[in-house]
């Protein structure tokens, strides 16, 4: 089992006239995951306006507590009660940067996620710095590099950058979505 943090995330279609009652229902699920240790967090991408497609992102410590909500009764109750909500749930396990960007298909080019790191890192590095600047100025370059790596680190990985590419999504997401949807008109 994986000791690094696992994203299952889940793409559902919501079935027509049941919006409303689907995002309460996903909010609901959304509560009932905090009870489960290793719990991180979890978040849902709207459908765009002409869409019915929601993301939905679970993210737990590693494997085993991911597991340990996926089969749990709660988790498997819960789904039953949104059945007739939704049709053709797919889901996929992430670590690593596609948890930040979604599977490999899906993924936006690389200068994309490029530039939206480096717009969740500087304003967090530059406020850290103007923060701590003078406390660690007498430290040497590796030691104030080490602390600020330390604590940046863990924020950057769990807030900041799954806030930068939520908030980016429609922009790295942009030509990557005509390209889909051209493909699955054109039945390639």
């Amino acid at each position: 089992m994986s000791a690094e943090p696992v994203t299952l995330m889940v793409a559902r279609r919501v079935a027509s006239g049941r919006y409303d009652d689907f995002i309460a229902w996903l909010r609901e699920g959304e509560h009932l995951a905090t009870d489960f240790p290793g719990y991180l967090g979890s978040g849902v991408l709207a459908p765009p306006p002409d869409g019915d497609e929601c993301q939905i992102v679970f993210r737990f410590a590693d494997e085993t507590t991911l597991a340990a909500w996926e089969h749990s009764v709660s988790r498997r109750t819960w789904l039953e009660r949104g059945s007739g909500l939704f049709a053709q749930p797919q889901e996929q396990r992430a670590t690593g940067l596609d948890a930040w960007f979604g599977a490999a298909y899906r993924q936006p080019p690389r200068w994309k996620q490029s530039i939206a790191i480096w717009l969740a890192f500087f304003p967090i590095s530059l406020a850290f710095n103007l923060l701590f600047g003078n406390a660690l100025a007498d430290f040497s370059l590796v030691a104030r590099v080490l602390l600020s790596t330390l604590a940046l680190t863990p924020l950057m990985t769990y807030l900041f950058i799954p806030l930068a590419t939520r908030l980016l999504a429609p922009w790295l997401h942009a030509g990557r979505a005509n390209l889909l949807r051209r493909a699955s008109v054109d039945g390639r």
